[in-house]
């Protein structure tokens, strides 16, 4: 098996926009790597959708994206993490990396009284791989799980800081503050956003966890360890891919990512399904700059 080319891009995919926030600590943990996004706005959201169904479209969008020609790809996703992260694993050649493992890490490390709390998507806390990882660290922990069917489209709306935000995380946090738990795993892309929402609820007591710091470590420690790093002092670039509508994801991503988003390519869900079945097109419909052309932020 031929070893990913260290010219290439690394990759991150997620439902929707809410992977912007862990391509954020990328860009600025590896400024001299190329990144490719991917947000399937068109089957989104991923939260309350069946495992199978998210596993599913988690190998289409891998298989695309190893056509690419990627050099590693990172799952930003929590639901799709947590549904095909072991299955992308063994179908795709390039190494795959999700958002759960660092996280769960960084929270047994960080509790002092062993009691662990989950905040997440419905999927995510069905498909129980948190209490599976944390577990495996340290089988004594005492850990607990609340899915937030409300928080990602009150982050997505127009009001993400308003009174109704701040309520759904004071309901959805006092299930794990009754528990006294003192580390809390906020495991959704969508919650950096609404950061300051938290440490106000949770208090400087407990210690949150958020994916998109341990994550991108995790990244960059990968292609070092594998010897694929672009070299030193260059100057990255990133492009967007969405099956959705380009236009309301450059509007939307500006928030998440905190940097200029400009072209935004459309590919289509059909393309996404040939690449699993190794029918149909490799190439997104462009409908911006294409590739990686110069250096710099937004190409």
């Amino acid at each position: 098996m031929a070893a990913p080319d260290p010219r290439g891009p690394v990759a991150l995919f997620d439902s929707g926009v809410g992977g912007l926030t862990v391509l954020h600590e990328c860009l600025v943990t590896m400024p001299n790597e190329d990144f490719v996004y991917l947000g399937d706005h068109a089957r989104l959201p991923y939260g309350p959708r069946p495992l199978e169904e998210i596993r599913r479209f988690a190998r289409e969008i891998g298989a695309y994206l190893e056509q690419q020609d990627v050099k590693l790809i990172l799952v930003a996703c929590n639901a799709a993490t947590s549904a095909a992260l072991p299955r992308l694993q063994e179908e795709l050649t390039v190494p795959v990396i999700g958002v759960i493992t660092p996280e769960a890490h960084a929270a047994v490390q960080a509790t002092r009284n062993r009691r662990v709390g989950l905040l997440a998507t419905a999927a995510t806390v069905e498909a129980g791989r948190y209490a599976e990882l944390v577990h495996a660290l340290d089988a004594g922990i005492s850990f607990h799980q609340v899915a937030c069917p409300q928080l990602v489209p009150l982050i997505e709306g127009d009001d993400l800081y308003g009174e109704e935000t701040e309520q759904a995380v004071r309901e959805y946090a006092a299930p794990l503050q009754a528990e006294g738990v003192d580390t809390v795993i906020l495991g959704c892309t969508h919650y950096p956003l609404i950061r300051k929402i938290f440490e106000r609820v949770f208090r400087r007591d407990v210690t949150l966890v958020f994916s998109a710091e341990e994550t991108a470590r995790e990244v960059a420690e990968t292609l070092a360890r594998k010897g694929v790093e672009n070299e030193r002092g260059r100057e990255g670039a990133y492009r967007f891919l969405t099956t959705g509508d380009p236009a309301a994801f450059r509007e939307l991503g500006r928030r998440f990512l905190q940097l200029p988003v400009r072209e935004v390519e459309h590919v289509t869900v059909a393309t996404l399904e040939g690449a699993a079945t190794g029918v149909g097109s490799t190439e997104p419909a462009r409908s911006g700059a294409a590739g990686f052309a110069g250096g710099g932020a937004g190409q």
